[in-house]
């Protein structure tokens, strides 16, 4: 059997965050607000794809979306014993085009990875900071994905 000395110094490095618990729920409520509109905007996207491998990809985007939201609804739950309530009705803007949508979803994902950053630095547990890491290591995946499409749809002849 393993067992493992905490020093008093660990457990202040352990309790130490470099945001706060509120600052993060507050995070959190707001990144979950939208995700009806998130949802419309992804469904959008899937529609207009060119291709059937571009519409895969947006797919898998959005469904990662919806786990992302129901992660950030377990941690808010967890630590503040409420449940954030089901997005109400919306709309989205529509963009000018496909590559327009594309470029600003690229753009939302790498803003998302800073928001989610600060929801992070905010959580006292490492159990809630390593699902909001594997959430940030999905929305730079996705970052990705979306560079990946607009490079297919630069090299296209129009």
């Amino acid at each position: 059997m393993y067992s493992y000395y905490y020093s008093p110094m660990d457990r202040y490095w352990r309790e130490m965050t470099y945001k706060s618990l509120p600052e993060a729920l507050t995070l959190i409520k707001q990144s979950v607000e939208g995700e009806r509109e998130d949802e419309l905007f992804y469904d959008y996207l899937i529609s207009v794809a060119p291709t059937k491998e571009e519409q895969q990809i947006i797919a898998s985007i959005r469904d990662d979306e919806r786990k992302h939201n129901q992660m950030f609804r377990q941690i808010y739950h967890d630590l503040t014993g409420q449940t954030l309530p089901a997005s109400q009705a919306a709309a989205f803007e529509k963009p000018a085009s496909y590559l327009a949508g594309v470029k600003k979803a690229f753009f939302g994902e790498l803003g998302a990875v800073e928001r989610y950053r600060d929801i992070r630095a905010g959580l006292p547990s490492r159990y809630h900071r390593d699902m909001v890491f594997e959430i940030i290591t999905d929305e730079q995946k996705h970052a990705d994905k979306y560079n990946y499409i607009m490079i297919l749809n630069a090299s296209r002849p129009t």
